[in-house]
């Protein structure tokens, strides 16, 4: 897949050609867009999803935020390019629950040189647009990375 520009790979995962990450399968989200310098992904708050009090965990929400944000990035590198989080901050506004439906995390490129990028996003629910968190990444490209 190295061959693949970031954002081909993408679409092809978001078509269905090609399979997901393997986080996806295990928190149940989605990849339904890609464009370069733009990325989202939605889920379905469940229970399976919440921690002792009774909400969806934070840590849900920072991995939608962050996959919608590295893709973001990730959409606009060419073959043989790669990236790596640096850090990523997030800012949990409301709680979700299964009750909230679906959410909607969409990631967008700030800006992109030689070897940083950075990139926003934001988690709303999908029926009202209700902003539930928000973040911002910056990442470091770099050339590709061996396993």
């Amino acid at each position: 897949m190295r061959e693949l520009s970031g954002l081909d790979l993408l679409r092809r995962i978001a078509a269905g050609e090609l399979p997901p990450a393997p986080i996806q399968a295990t928190l149940g989200f989605t990849l339904d867009a890609v464009e370069h310098g733009r990325a989202v992904f939605s889920a379905d708050v469940e229970e399976r999803h919440y921690n002792p009090l009774g909400t969806m965990h934070g840590g849900v929400a920072a991995t939608l935020l962050d996959s919608a944000m590295a893709c973001a990035v990730h959409s606009t590198l060419p073959a043989g390019t790669s990236y790596t989080t640096l850090e990523f901050k997030v800012n949990l506004v409301r709680p979700a629950t299964a009750a909230t439906g679906r959410i909607v995390a969409e990631g967008t490129l700030v800006h992109r040189g030689g070897r940083v990028a950075t990139a926003e996003s934001r988690l709303v629910t999908a029926d009202d647009g209700r902003l539930l968190a928000h973040a911002t990444t910056t990442c470091l490209v770099v050339a590709t990375m061996e396993a």
